[in-house]
């Protein structure tokens, strides 16, 4: 018995489990009522007198041997044994649901309201070359207004760039469609800009083209009132007079928003009026540089930039909370 109680003791020195059950398993075995040490506790009244004292010795060490095992296996058991067992590609707990981004909130409102008067949307890339996004609006090589639009250059001879606008979709539209073209083109824009509480290198613009026979600046008027009326509830604009290479005449269209609030007064600089747009009737030799008849045909174009709506329509106060990813803000926008 001496010798089965040694190969025990091998044994339970020897164990490792791999889950709680096994850990009850070894419990059961030798500390149950019909455990191992139990029995060899019965069993110790028929052990001649003259070995009792050994055999005593041996049964107390595998019982504090077997004492040990469990608290050590108990004690990996909060660690090692489960994390075995765990599925380490489950999705932490709790479950966060997310959210739209406000910029995409918005500018999904923009292209809603738009297509309700049947424009499409047109998408392009953002790596542009000169043409598409310079020369072909009439912005040649050299031209004072590619001062307004610095830029990040990839490469140089040919001039590959990161777009400043997303004219350059309308563009490449109008150099593979013949009027009626009616097209919106959202999407993100580069400009080297000091990043700021009212700019930043990275922004969105959604722009709009409308070509076909007999379109004039009165029509263009019109679709910009019937946007601000359904954007922004408000009817109240103003057109002043610009400037854009591409466009002739050119305005900038302002909403009166009113000062309501401090952030009023801060995105308005105090005059209640923000400017939310530029516009203008196509020049006639952007036409041309596409292949389309500016005798035949004429248009117009806007553009807006979606941030500077998103702050007018939620009252934010700095661009640089739409890139900063910050989760005490984006999670005020789970009910929209």
């Amino acid at each position: 018995m001496i010798e089965k109680i040694e190969e025990l003791l091998v044994e339970v020195n020897g164990f490792n489990a791999t889950s709680k059950e096994d850990i009850e398993n070894f419990r059961i075995k030798y500390n149950g009522k019909k455990g191992v040490l139990n029995d060899f506790f019965e069993k110790f009244k028929e052990v001649p007198n003259d070995q009792k004292k050994e055999f005593g010795q041996k049964i107390n060490t595998l019982k504090q041997a077997v004492a040990v095992k469990l608290e050590d296996l108990k004690n990996a058991s909060t660690s090692s044994v489960v994390v075995e067992k765990e599925d380490l590609t489950r999705p932490a707990f709790p479950l966060e649901l997310g959210s739209r981004h406000p910029i995409n909130l918005v500018k999904n409102r923009i292209i809603e309201i738009f297509k309700s008067i049947g424009f499409a949307v047109a998408d392009g890339p953002e790596i542009e070359d000169d043409w598409h996004n310079f020369t072909a609006l009439n912005l040649p090589e050299y031209h004072p207004a590619r001062d307004m639009q610095d830029t990040f250059f990839i490469e140089q001879n040919p001039d590959i760039l990161l777009r400043t606008h997303t004219s350059s979709v309308q563009t490449r539209y109008m150099e593979e469609n013949q009027p009626p073209i009616r097209i919106l083109s959202p999407g993100r824009v580069f400009r080297n800009e000091a990043i700021s509480s009212r700019s930043h290198c990275i922004f969105h613009q959604i722009e709009g083209l409308y070509i076909d026979e007999n379109v004039s600046f009165a029509d263009l008027k019109q679709t910009i009132q019937f946007f601000t009326t359904e954007l922004f509830g408000k009817s109240k604009i103003r057109m002043r007079p610009s400037f854009f290479p591409f466009t002739e005449p050119s305005a900038e269209i302002d909403v009166y928003w009113g000062l309501n609030s401090e952030t009023d007064y801060r995105i308005t600089k105090g005059t209640g009026w923000l400017e939310i747009m530029g516009c203008g009737m196509v020049d006639p030799a952007v036409l041309k540089n596409v292949n389309i008849d500016s005798e035949k045909y004429s248009g117009y174009a806007f553009g807006m930039g979606i941030e500077r709506i998103t702050m007018l329509l939620y009252q934010m106060s700095d661009i640089r909370m739409f890139f900063e990813n910050d989760i005490r803000t984006l999670e005020q926008f789970k009910t929209l």
